[in-house]
């Protein structure tokens, strides 16, 4: 028994003597350390942090903000501080960690005026195709394409704009010619000549320049015009197709604002749209085109549209456009659209045309419905009155006269 007591209690003997060890050198480390001379520690450095906001607001509308400013975390503050000065000029400190108020700052900081679509340089491009087309017809052995206006009375605005259509036609190569009749032809005569020029094999497209004197029906003689040669878009068949989501011939302002849409990216599905103005010529068009189906047999824009019009309430007209994403403006009203009609990135197309009288200059200018300079420091797209949408009407004018050359649609 005394063996085996003394065999089970050998083993502790080293473990005791290993930790006795390490207890001397430790006592051993001690006394060095103390031995050493002291160097004195650097004293750290003491930070007062000074943040501005101790406390954020809430309820504060983007709208009454004036400017914003956003500190980041650094030595005087450890967090993010966004200070917003208000119209009335006070200043309050909002919350950087709400969505509402990241959405905001991101937008204010990263504000630029709108992208201005040049119509002009649009149309240039357009009528370069449409040049290319005309010498392809042709090198086929296909009779150049032909264009006939009917130009009655002596409205200068009209004689300004028919130049404008025989100029560009030259330019791409298609043939043009003036009808000009007085002011007091008869519908009869202007159904004569439309009759005509209808059974004229030589003549691919035909238009009417609007507006007719009043004793004339401008429906009944845009009627008169065959569906095929109806460049303008206004026969009640070609309308009618339009409505239908069947090809035609698009009415050319309408084609115009359709065309820009496209070639600038702006994304139609399932947006909203407002068009204030209702004509049968371009505010019912356009709007055919914008809220049609994308898969029919002529692909429509599958947006939400709302028309206006003269008997909208202004008031009523405001909530449509602050939703909108696209506006369409053709009423015919100077600076009808305001900044604060509109919310931030919407595109804006102006296809008013108004003569006012400059103060600055003292003479007559050509503007659009939109507060051009107002609007563009809040808008995404805007396109400028002159030079926006009047060049792309001229130019998808002229694409129609191919189309009805060549047969493309009738």
């Amino acid at each position: 028994m005394a063996r085996t007591a003394t065999t089970a209690a050998a083993p502790r003997a080293p473990r005791f003597l290993r930790a006795a060890l390490l207890l001397l050198l430790l006592v051993a480390a001690c006394r060095q350390a103390a031995a050493a001379p002291m160097v004195p520690a650097e004293e750290p450095v003491v930070t007062e942090l000074r943040c501005q906001c101790m406390q954020t607001m809430k309820g504060i509308h983007p709208r009454n903000i004036q400017s914003v400013k956003v500190t980041s975390p650094a030595s005087h503050c450890d967090r993010t501080e966004v200070i917003a000065t208000l119209k009335n000029g006070q200043k309050v400190c909002l919350n950087p960690a709400s969505p509402l108020v990241k959405k905001f700052v991101n937008k204010l900081l990263n504000k630029h005026d709108a992208i201005i679509i040049s119509g002009t340089e649009m149309a240039k491009q357009i009528q370069k195709e449409i040049q290319e087309g005309v010498e392809s017809w042709i090198s086929l052995g296909n009779r150049r394409p032909h264009l006939s206006i009917i130009l009655v009375g002596d409205n200068p605005a009209s004689h300004t704009y028919v130049r404008k259509k025989i100029r560009a036609a030259s330019a791409v190569g298609i043939y043009s010619e003036i009808i000009l009749k007085p002011k007091d032809v008869s519908q009869e005569e202007l159904l004569d000549i439309t009759d005509q020029l209808n059974m004229d094999p030589r003549v691919s497209g035909i238009l009417v320049q609007l507006p007719l004197p009043d004793h004339v029906d401008e429906r009944t003689v845009c009627n008169g015009i065959a569906p095929e040669k109806d460049v303008d878009g206004f026969h009640i068949i070609n309308i009618g197709r339009l409505c239908l989501d069947q090809h035609s011939l698009i009415p050319a302002t309408a084609s115009a604002v359709w065309e820009i849409i496209k070639r600038t990216g702006i994304e139609t599905f399932g947006k909203n749209v407002v068009v204030a103005g209702r004509s049968k010529n371009v505010g019912m068009p356009i709007a055919m085109l914008l809220h049609t189906d994308g898969e029919h047999e002529r692909p429509g824009g599958d947006a939400t549209v709302t028309i206006a019009h003269r008997y909208t309430p202004k008031e009523q007209l405001k909530i449509h456009t602050q939703l909108a994403d696209i506006i369409i403006v053709a009423a015919g009203i100077p600076k009808l659209i305001t900044s604060d009609m509109i919310k931030e990135g919407a595109a804006v197309i102006d296809v008013g045309i108004n003569y006012v009288h400059d103060p600055v200059t003292e003479k007559i200018k050509l503007v659009g419905d939109v507060d051009f300079e107002a609007v563009k420091k809040k808008a995404g797209f805007i396109t400028p009155v002159p030079g926006g949408v009047g060049p792309m009407t001229v130019a998808m004018l002229l694409k129609n006269t191919l189309l009805a050359a060549k047969k493309v649609i009738y």
